[in-house]
């Protein structure tokens, strides 16, 4: 078995089928964060982009994307920005991640949304959560249903509100795949808002991921969902597509509307325009956000962690990263820590506003 790294751009069209056969192959794979699509995509304005491929007699038997810091620093392609990672491979596939590692030059790979059914990998877990996934596999119907069943009060509340949004503001329609470039602008300056109110950092600060929304928005590998009442926009989404999966990435929503829970009704919209669409899954991602208890169908085990080789690079990773990460998964994992964690970024916001 061997591997040679190469730029996503070097894969010609024989290699990015086997890519996509090797996806098509297991289900946990099919991610759009997965797809060669992705992994080109944040190549055309990021250096650092790499894929480790994987051969054997047989030929190819795995793609590992990744992106190559200085001091053999190994993250997932996009980090920050991708609710799936990993190795795209036949499932039989036996190799020690540590030697993977090696054959692509790195001295450590963190990982914080890892597949976590992959073998190789299971050894280095830290943490294991579960991103929820909505399944429309039988219809809209079938699944409103069966979320109707599991919160019959907030599914009555949102559908009152989404009546309501009608009767006051307009006749609420939604356009699954927007072409509109002026939409996506709206979304990511609604988004940019939400991040200085609650205290994040305003991803499009960064001229590269602006890029990216962009290009996956003209190439429709990202789908522009947009929630209008009469001629007035209410919510916006982008999500990704690949085949029969959809991934929840960029939502955003009119908070003058807010009365109005726009997004919930927008994430109702989205479930049914995906299924009038040929999409059978939702993947919305992990994180605290209770709206999503009540529209999953089912969970994913993903995990966080980190391999490492001993090189000076992955000891100083690990005096940088890993002592933060802990505390940060604590308040993951405790509801009041979590919400208190929530009022400090918040209140750190308005003082921030104030002082501009």
């Amino acid at each position: 078995m061997r591997t040679h790294v190469v730029r996503p751009g070097e894969l010609g069209e024989p290699e990015l089928r086997r890519w996509r056969g090797l996806q098509e192959a297991d289900p946990a794979l099919g991610n759009p964060f997965l797809s060669p699509e992705f992994t080109l995509g944040v190549a055309r304005f990021r250096e650092d982009v790499r894929v480790g491929v994987v051969e054997d007699s047989s030929g190819i038997v795995a793609f590992f994307p990744h992106e190559r810091r200085p001091g053999g620093v190994g993250h997932p392609v996009g980090f920050g920005l991708t609710d799936l990672q990993g190795i795209v491979a036949d499932p039989g596939l036996d190799l020690p991640a540590r030697e993977l590692l090696r054959a692509c030059r790195l001295g450590v790979w963190d990982f914080d949304h890892l597949v976590a059914g992959q073998r190789m990998f299971a050894p280095h877990h830290q943490v294991v959560r579960a991103e929820p996934i909505i399944d429309l596999g039988m219809g809209f119907a079938a699944w409103e249903a069966e979320a109707r069943m599991l919160a019959p009060k907030t599914h009555k509340t949102i559908r009152y509100k989404e009546r309501k949004l009608g009767r006051e503001i307009g006749e609420v329609s939604y356009e699954f795949a927007c072409a509109d470039s002026g939409e996506l602008t709206r979304l990511m300056s609604w988004k940019s808002a939400q991040y200085r109110r609650t205290g994040r950092t305003d991803r499009f600060t960064r001229p590269w991921i602006v890029g990216l929304l962009r290009h996956f928005h003209e190439t429709g590998f990202g789908v522009l969902g947009v929630l209008r009442a009469g001629d007035r926009t209410v919510s916006v989404h982008l999500g990704l597509r690949a085949g029969a999966s959809m991934a929840g990435w960029f939502p955003a929503y009119d908070t003058d509307l807010s009365r109005y829970s726009p997004g919930m009704v927008g994430h109702l919209a989205l479930a049914r325009g995906c299924a009038e669409n040929d999409v059978t899954e939702i993947w919305m991602g992990r994180g605290g956000k209770e709206f999503k208890e009540w529209l999953k169908s089912r969970e994913v085990p993903i995990a966080e962690g980190r391999v490492a080789r001993a090189t000076p690079g992955a000891a100083w990773h690990w005096l940088r990263h890993v002592p933060l990460n802990r505390l940060r998964d604590a308040a993951l994992d405790d509801p009041r820590l979590y919400s208190c964690a929530d009022r400090v970024l918040k209140g750190y916001a308005r003082v921030r506003r104030r002082a501009a």
